[in-house]
């Protein structure tokens, strides 16, 4: 039997209860259906419900989980403590993760008072959990009481990604931070004054109907930002529980921010990419942490060389292990007496326990995994490509008593910084000219945090243009409404809406055989200086021809709001161009991304 969400919508009136739900579905399904198949009643900020069910509208799926330098590499300072007393102290962050160790330093509560007035969330205290004024609440969600062994009942992590991303956003200034003297420096987030609610919605996984039940609680409880660093396959809108959670977020004035997926850099790889949500890739800092291989080794072999063995020549022979899978150095697959002492080399990236059990002094392990990231193991260790793993085991083979030392890491400043991380879409210089795939490839760019909070101008946008825009691609009034949860429809003439919603960007598909033509429509508003006057400044590649109209657009008052078409004309010899336009009134440069791409 399968948990299925049924999804309803805006708040109704209080007699939309769990009463009320599970006689509709036996109206519908039949009288078998009790209350205690419901898993979910949502009714806080919308309402709907999640029962164990053999069929219904989506079903409850499964999604996955998806730095001391960071934020200085971006542009913000470092502030000279932590001010609980500041605006920022009554930003309330919302994460949907794994949970939080509350212990750590980063959610230190010294300097804060009392949560926000606004707040009205809750803390589930426990034996082993408790809130303070930093972490002002905390929740855990599990409808289906599914729980493993390891499994923490409560919003403590046991997994440490949710600590992880809590810190980066909101975590304190944490001094002398480092790992075994790397990368030593102050560890904080981007908004160390911020307060913290947590939303634990994952124990290993992370299911639709929990996370549907976080939105439903933290738009309720007060939440200025929601955080949520999770995924699955795409999909439509409106069984897109993150899509359909950020909009309601959305229209309370809600920022939802959404990693993009960890499954490039295949194409077509991103999971979350509602345009009413900032969905955000990994890009790497210009600080590289350098081994012969790729890790994180803060062990110090001081040069000195170790005999090298062939994980597939130690086999495990009194456990039964052959060569096929000693090769793979998984835990008890190796003979100690053969492996003791020396370096091993393995045909696969493990955490490292198997060679470390079976007394090696450090392992080289091989494979295709991205080497943007790098990762810290239990004992000396570096991964390496094929290629290379290849070279090493030629070496090996050539002659009798093969040797190897593993350097300790050093970090070094990378000059080509940044570019995207390989497990999140692509890895590239951030241009046009250096990546075929253009901003496909690596989005907008990296973010500005002063800048951005002085554009000079912006596109705002509302849910009535979001609406619009799901018109535009095509979605019947059902399907709308199973995303904005009201009685929105779609007016007449919204066939091409798509293409004029007011976005910062601009992307068009095309067949390669045929000429372009499309029109696009924009509104900005001045939120720079009283008066001022912006001129367009079109960057285009041969073949195509991008005019704007009016290429020049003077303002008078602050929240003025000008309109403008972007018209592109042309024919493309590359699947995939990039243009730009950027108004620019001599104090702010106002930039937008222009795609064209055939299919």
């Amino acid at each position: 039997m399968q948990a299925y969400i049924v999804y309803m919508g805006n708040k109704r009136d209080e007699v939309s209860t769990s009463s009320l739900y599970t006689s509709m579905l036996q109206d519908v399904i039949g009288s078998h259906i009790g209350p205690e198949s419901l898993l979910y009643s949502y009714k806080r900020s919308f309402h709907g419900f999640a029962e164990w069910m053999r069929s219904s509208v989506f079903p409850n799926e499964k999604k996955e989980l998806h730095t001391t330098r960071s934020w200085d590499f971006l542009g913000l300072p470092i502030p000279k403590q932590v001010d609980g007393k500041t605006i920022e102290s009554n930003v309330i962050i919302g994460v949907f993760d794994s949970g939080i160790w509350p212990e750590s330093d980063s959610f230190n509560d010294k300097g804060f008072g009392p949560p926000p007035s606004k707040w009205k969330g809750k803390c589930q205290a426990s034996t082993n959990f408790t809130c303070n004024n930093k972490i002002i609440g905390a929740r855990y969600y599990r409808g289906n009481k599914l729980f493993e062994k390891e499994d923490i009942k409560s919003p403590r992590d046991s997994d440490g990604h949710g600590t992880h991303v809590a810190s980066i956003a909101a975590g304190n200034l944490v001094n002398m931070a480092s790992v075994q003297g790397l990368g030593l420096g102050i560890a904080r987030g981007g908004f160390p004054s911020a307060r913290i609610a947590v939303y634990k919605v994952c124990f290993g996984g992370c299911y639709d109907a929990d996370i549907l039940a976080a939105f439903d609680d933290a738009i309720a409880d007060g939440v200025d930002i929601i955080s949520i660093s999770l995924g699955g396959s795409a999909k439509s809108y409106f069984t897109d529980v993150v899509a359909i959670g950020a909009f309601h977020a959305m229209r309370n004035g809600i920022l939802t921010s959404t990693s993009i997926g960890n499954e490039g850099p295949d194409l077509g790889s991103i999971s979350n990419f509602s345009p009413w949500s900032l969905s955000v890739a990994a890009s790497t800092i210009d600080r590289k942490f350098y081994t012969k291989g790729i890790s994180i080794n803060t062990f110090d072999l001081k040069n000195k060389t170790y005999p090298i063995i062939y994980g597939g020549d130690a086999p495990n022979k009194k456990a039964n292990v052959d060569s096929y899978i000693s090769r793979y150095c998984n835990d008890d697959t190796l003979d100690k007496k053969l492996v003791k002492g020396k370096i091993v080399l393995c045909d696969v990236e493990n955490e490292g326990t198997g060679q470390l059990s079976a007394g090696a002094v450090g392992t080289v392990m091989q494979g295709r995994r991205p080497t943007s990231a790098s990762f810290a193991f239990p004992l000396p260790a570096a991964y390496v490509s094929l290629e290379d793993g290849g070279n090493i085991y030629s070496y090996m083979n050539s002659t009798r008593s093969p040797t190897a030392t593993i350097l300790k890491t050093n970090e070094r400043k990378d000059p080509y910084a940044p570019y995207v991380a390989e497990f999140s879409s692509r890895a590239v210089p951030m241009s046009p000219e250096e990546s075929s795939g253009a901003e496909f490839a690596y989005g907008a760019g990296n973010i500005n945090p002063l800048k951005s909070a002085n554009p000079g101008l912006i596109y705002d946008v509302d849910a009535l243009d979001y609406i619009a825009f799901l018109c535009g691609q095509g979605y019947s009034t059902k399907l709308l409404q199973a995303v904005t949860g009201d009685s929105s429809s779609c007016p007449k003439g919204t066939d091409r809406k798509v293409f004029d919603l007011n976005y910062p960007s601009f992307a068009l598909s095309t067949s390669s055989s045929n000429s372009i033509s499309q029109v696009f429509n924009r509104t900005v508003t001045n939120v720079g200086t009283s008066t001022s006057t912006y001129k367009a400044k079109v960057s285009a590649p041969p073949g195509l021809s991008i005019k704007v109209n009016p290429s020049v657009l003077s303002f008078t008052c602050l929240r003025q709001k000008l309109s403008f078409t972007l018209t592109i004309e042309g024919t493309i010899d590359r699947q995939i161009v990039s243009a730009s336009l950027i108004w620019d009134d001599g104090t702010f440069q106002v930039r937008s991304p222009i795609v064209v791409y055939a299919f």
